[in-house]
């Protein structure tokens, strides 16, 4: 019994190790080789040059790829898309009993995404003078309180930046498609 389950047991064992490798290999890299991450795990240690030590170290980011402290490298063209996308998430949403905290919060968070995409677009901030003008007037209002009694106190002007911002960029979707 024992020697028939041996070569089966040496194939998944085969099989987890190379698995375990080539995982290694990505996450060294920082792009894990996750879907969506612009290459998968082979792409990413080719591209990676040895360092002494048996680590790789990454190459070079293109021009075109911008740095975010908040998540991976995001070509700058798409982070206001992503954050009119996230901004668009709620608009499904509302203040409910048991939901209303985490709804404003979300709206709150998603509005200041929105704003830092916009003003590091290549275009500038000079390209969305409505939607950050209209984000300033609400964090003036706010005065840098995220409470939910104060984001509650001023769940109009905050639900209606959200919609308004929405209305605007309908109307520039070269902005966001």
């Amino acid at each position: 019994m024992i020697r028939s389950s041996l070569p089966g047991a040496v194939v998944i064992a085969v099989a987890l190790a190379a698995l375990s490798v080539s995982c290694g290999a990505g996450d060294a890299s920082g792009t894990g080789g996750a879907p969506g991450s612009g290459g998968s795990v082979s792409a990413s240690a080719s591209s990676s040059a040895a360092v002494p030590g048996g680590t790789t170290a990454p190459s070079s980011t293109p021009p075109s790829v911008e740095s975010s402290a908040s998540g991976p490298a995001t070509p700058s063209a798409e982070r206001v898309r992503d954050a009119f996308a996230g901004l668009q998430a709620t608009l499904d949403d509302s203040c409910t009993p048991g939901n209303c905290a985490y709804f404003l919060g979300r709206v709150h968070d998603e509005l200041q995404r929105m704003d830092r995409a916009m003003k590091a677009d290549p275009k500038g901030p000079g390209h969305f003078p409505e939607p950050i003008a209209l984000i300033a007037k609400l964090n003036r209002e706010l005065d840098g309180d995220r409470s939910f009694e104060n984001l509650k106190k001023h769940q109009s002007l905050l639900v209606g930046t959200r919609d308004e911002i929405n209305t605007w960029m309908q109307g520039h979707p070269d902005d966001y498609r």
